[in-house]
């Protein structure tokens, strides 16, 4: 009785007791691939750090043959009673007797079928010639590593690894390290990896299949390995060049270099998502890796040099610093979201992905406008409740702030800000918090107090913008698509541009409503600014340069006048034009602007050619109609008659109006 009520107080938990922390593990695994199935021992160093009867680690669909457990002493023990509890995903393990404070080794024997469900290590199909055979691949983010053997599977108790693998001799096995060894045993061999740094389990990983590979070294050394399906090791040119160019990159931005002696990327037929960023061994959906210079498209090649850059951002923010629990996997995420474009933008300045940046971002905004929307920061109680939480708001959303604390601070303060949080935290684990801290230290600014706001809040604010003489005002509430009108505050980093991107103004809206004096930014001795009619037209305000900011503006009619002219005169850059029209566009849905005023916007945009805006423009004309032809079906052939007047989008929309 006593014993079952000892088990019975690790039902429930979301977080594993602390009572033993792992230190190392050495995992040899033994594949068979014919059968579907696998089978190894595990030898985990913990320090037991408060006497106890209990061992609890994570376990899910395994079976376990043998667990035994020996102190620095030499000492022996065996469970008294070993619980699997699958509704818990623990492996609970009794002993008669107390293990007491100290170093020791725990062993475990154990099994398991090779699923079909592209988590844990699974089975998925390749062909070899005319023939479909198997391969194995890992998958463990976030809580999946207990799949694949026992271990405490929590990203604070990170650990050294140490993997052997016994696989059919014919085959590739690939895992986070080098391989120092391989032993051929007829159709079998065994192939042992080097011990790793310390690091999570979601972030262990193994690969076993047929591939070509190509490779290339960065200017540091580490050797880049892309494996690609047999015959298309060509087709993994272009995902290695970025991948040596990024890490070269990321080395010189964080200051620090890449702290592993080699990166594997493998395209796999059958994988869950995009790419996911485990250390040393990148794995991708082949159609992530795979690049055919005849037959792929730009926006292909495009989309590819982000999500390499994402995954290589990974290997500093996320592997080396680690998040302390699934709570701060935004920032993870949004962090590296980030950077994959600002990297991108350096290596392909021609692609402009700034620009497609608010495409992506578009969607956090769409989505943090709606009453149910949530905080990017949600607190996550259960590991496996983690996947449910992280959508628009986590990834849009986070890289979005992120982006607005970098435009707001600066590019030098903000990349000095991250090579001392890489240097402070490398090899351990760090709260959202942290992060901020360290970004306080340098700037002198109260960063957590600003950042609070956006990451711990739902929604974001629209900005009323008025003008009188050289005084600007600005007025915030929370913009909520539906219309509804709620008194949301946040601190709000305000970019301002006057006339001119060389004319520009920072300011905190810490406030409800604030003005700005932007005297400072007029030139009195320019002649063309004396004449109030000249001044009016050139003197035009944007707020929110370049969209860096994570929320909407809404301008009095005369400053939206003067934009007009700016848009029609071609002054502002592409992510303004975009940025202007998205906020009006979601201003008219809200009923906060009224239609005439947006298509009054709209017809400024006849002459554009940039494809980002021209795309937006083509939303919007789909979108008025839409809605039109159900709240105004009598006007809708003359909105009809608007939209195709313009013509770079005539095309376009006239095949859309017919449907």
């Amino acid at each position: 009785m006593e014993q079952k009520q000892g088990i019975e107080q690790f039902k429930g938990q979301a977080r594993l007791p602390n009572f033993a922390i792992p230190k190392r593990y050495d995992l040899h695994l033994k594949l068979d691939l014919s059968a579907c199935t696998f089978s190894g021992t595990v030898q985990i160093n913990v320090s037991i750090v408060e006497e106890t009867k209990f061992l609890v680690l994570n376990a899910l669909e395994l079976d376990v043959h043998q667990v035994w457990f020996t102190n620095s002493h030499g000492q022996k023990y065996h469970p008294c009673d070993v619980v699997l509890d699958g509704d818990d995903e623990v492996l609970v393990l009794v002993f008669d007797k107390a293990l007491g404070i100290g170093e020791g080794v725990l062993g475990v024997d154990f099994s398991a079928v090779l699923n079909a469900h592209l988590v844990g290590l699974y089975k998925c199909a390749y062909m070899d010639g005319e023939e479909k055979k198997n391969m194995a691949v890992t998958q463990f983010e976030a809580v999946d590593a207990r799949r694949f053997f026992p271990c405490w599977d929590e990203p604070a108790l990170k650990a050294r690894f140490k993997i052997a693998l016994d696989v059919p001799s014919e085959l590739t096995a690939l895992s986070n390290m080098p391989i120092i060894n391989e032993k051929c045993d007829g159709d079998v061999k065994t192939v042992s990896f080097e011990e790793s740094p310390i690091m999570s389990t979601y972030l262990v990983a193994v690969v076993v299949g047929l591939f070509d590979h190509i490779e290339d070294t960065t200017s540091d050394g580490v050797k880049v390995s892309a494996y690609c399906p047999v015959g298309k090791s060509d087709k993994g040119e272009f995902a290695l060049n970025v991948t040596v160019m990024t890490l070269d990159l990321f080395s010189k931005y964080f200051s620090t270099p890449y702290s592993l002696p080699k990166l594997d990327m493998v395209a796999v037929p059958e994988f869950s998502g995009g790419a996911m960023e485990n250390y040393g061994l990148i794995t991708y959906r082949e159609t992530e890796l795979l690049f055919d210079p005849l037959h792929s498209t730009a926006a292909r090649k495009q989309r590819m040099a982000i999500v390499v850059s994402h995954e290589v951002a990974h290997q500093w923010f996320g592997n080396l610093v680690t998040m302390e629990w699934w709570t701060d996997l935004w920032l993870n995420e949004g962090f590296a979201t980030w950077i994959s474009y600002m990297a991108t933008d350096i290596l392909f300045p021609e692609w402009k992905v700034w620009s497609q940046f608010l495409q992506y971002t578009t969607g956090g905004l769409i989505m943090d406008a709606l009453e149910q929307s949530h905080p990017i920061q949600v607190e996550v109680h259960h590991a496996r409740s983690v996947l449910e939480i992280f959508d628009a708001i986590s990834y849009e959303k986070g890289s979005a702030v992120i982006r607005m604390l970098q435009a707001y601070l600066g590019d030098d303060i903000f990349q000095k800000s991250l090579s001392s949080y890489i240097k402070r935290y490398s090899e351990k684990n760090a709260k959202t918090e942290d992060l901020w801290s360290v970004l306080s230290e340098e700037s002198g600014l109260k960063i957590s107090e600003m950042m609070d706001d956006w990451t711990k809040k739902q929604g974001y604010p629209v900005i009323s913008v008025t003008a009188k003489d050289h005084i600007l005002e600005f007025e915030q509430t929370q913009f909520l698509s539906a219309g509804l009108h709620s008194e949301g505050k946040w601190i709000v980093p305000v970019t301002i541009s006057l006339g001119s991107y060389e004319r520009r103004k920072n300011f905190l809206l810490e406030t409800k409503s604030s003005e700005v004096d932007i005297s400072d930014l007029v030139d009195t001795s320019d002649t063309n600014l004396k004449n109030k009619e000249t001044c009016d037209e050139q003197l035009w305000v944007k707020v929110n340069i370049e969209q860096s900011g994570f929320y909407r503006v809404k301008y009095e009619d005369k400053l939206a006048a003067r934009l007009r002219k700016a848009i029609e005169h071609n002054s502002l850059e592409a992510t303004d034009k975009f940025g202007i029209l998205d906020d009006a566009y979601a201003l008219c849905e809200a009923c906060e602007l009224s239609l005439s005023s947006l298509l009054s916007l709209m017809d400024v945009y006849r002459k554009e050619a940039d494809y980002i805006v021209l795309s937006k423009l083509i939303d919007v004309c789909y979108n008025i109609v839409k809605v039109s032809s159900e709240a105004i079906p009598d006007s809708v052939n003359e909105l009809k008659q608007f939209c195709i007047k313009s013509p770079h989008v005539s095309i376009r929309v006239s095949s859309i109006m017919l449907r």
